[in-house]
């Protein structure tokens, strides 16, 4: 990346809404990287952020600081967990938002898998799909399945992991 150059905008969406889960801990290891020429930028809403109904106008708060975020970002990274064997609701409820405008068409967008081995195809599966729908641009190098430590009732992304999310980063903004 080129840190002359005006930092790239990389938005970072947790699909989990429970504290400490280990898709937010991935994309914070992420923020941690501090690579040169990104600017990362967590969103943080998903508990507040409205039932999706088509069609409501005015958009409810804080839906339109959601379409603001999407929009400003040069790419989306996302890492969320599977539940019954598809994306979570509010995951899907964050993404419903965006179908009826452009803030997804074209963007970079990619995914951590922080799954144990076997799970999370459902919600990868699904996220496809529905990426799909609103025109986002997946880009499969950066889609990573990246090994956190679950010990001791603390969980981390061990040292080993960061340049593999490093190089997922880079090749998303290389889009």
């Amino acid at each position: 990346m080129d840190a002359a150059a005006a930092p790239r905008q990389l938005l970072l969406i947790c699909g989990s809404t429970r504290q400490g889960s280990s898709n937010l801990v991935a994309l914070r290891a992420v923020q941690e990287l501090g690579l040169p020429g990104v600017d990362t930028d967590l969103y943080d809403d998903l508990v507040a952020l409205p039932a999706f109904v088509p069609g409501q106008e005015p958009a409810p708060a804080p839906v339109p600081d959601l379409l603001a975020r999407i929009s400003g970002a040069d790419a989306v990274l996302i890492s969320t967990p599977e539940y019954a064997g598809s994306l979570p609701g509010s995951l899907k409820n964050l993404l419903d938002w965006t179908v009826g405008g452009s803030e997804l068409y074209d963007k970079p967008v990619a995914w951590l898998d922080v799954a144990n081995p076997g799970r999370g195809a459902g919600a990868r599966a699904q996220l496809r799909v529905v990426l799909g729908y609103v025109g986002a641009r997946i880009v499969e190098e950066a889609c990573v399945h990246v090994e956190v430590d679950r010990a001791d009732g603390r969980t981390s992304v061990p040292a080993g992991e960061r340049a593999r999310l490093a190089r997922a980063v880079e090749a998303l903004l290389a889009r």
